[in-house]
């Protein structure tokens, strides 16, 4: 059903998911995508989207991945509409419900100094000022007016470590190393 999108295509190493496929989108075979950002860059740096298939697999769904050629991609109320270089076709379209959207981490516009993408900062090491090992980012909560880093501590029995992501509480963030130094004790 899906010879039309081309052959399997593996996804690359660095493939980020980035949103889902809502359905179709005009007659013609387009896509509407619902973003996991708020700022959906991610899927306007590239024109080359990996689809790969729903979680859990739908019947007469995507069967395995496959690269998309995005010709146009714009906002539209709270998602994204797309159309297709393989796609032309409504039902098509319709089949692609819920395929997960990535796209390569080396597409993704540079950020601004001092921002981040939340991907870059799960699984850097966080340790406060007294060079105490808090643990590890392994997600991010959005509260609204700033983000909050989920930390898991070494000992897996250990509750995770809160730290909002602000200036106040954050002291840097090196890349390079894969760390964080943050203004916070454990028994916070």
């Amino acid at each position: 059903m899906h010879a039309a999108l081309g052959p399997a295509e593996a996804l690359p190493d660095d493939a980020v998911e980035v949103g889902r496929v809502l359905g179709a989108w005009g007659i013609k075979g387009g896509i509407k995508v619902l973003p996991f950002a708020a700022d959906a860059q991610a899927l306007f740096s590239t024109k080359r989207w990996f689809l790969a298939p729903a979680e859990p697999a739908r019947p007469g769904g995507l069967a395995h991945p496959v690269l998309l050629r995005i010709v146009q991609a714009r906002e539209q109320g709270d998602g994204i509409v797309a159309t297709v270089q393989e796609l032309d076709d409504r039902d098509l379209a319709e089949s692609l419900k819920g395929a997960r959207v990535f796209v390569p981490r080396t597409s993704f516009p540079t950020p601004d100094e001092g921002e981040f993408y939340w991907v870059d900062l799960i699984g850097m090491a966080v340790s406060n000022r007294e060079q105490q090992a808090l643990g590890t980012v392994v997600g991010l909560i959005e509260t609204g007016p700033h983000c909050v880093l989920r930390v898991q501590p070494a000992a897996p029995e250990a509750d995770e470590i809160l730290i909002p992501f602000v200036d106040a509480y954050v002291d840097g963030v090196e890349q390079a190393e894969r760390r964080i130094r943050v203004d916070w004790q454990a028994d916070y």
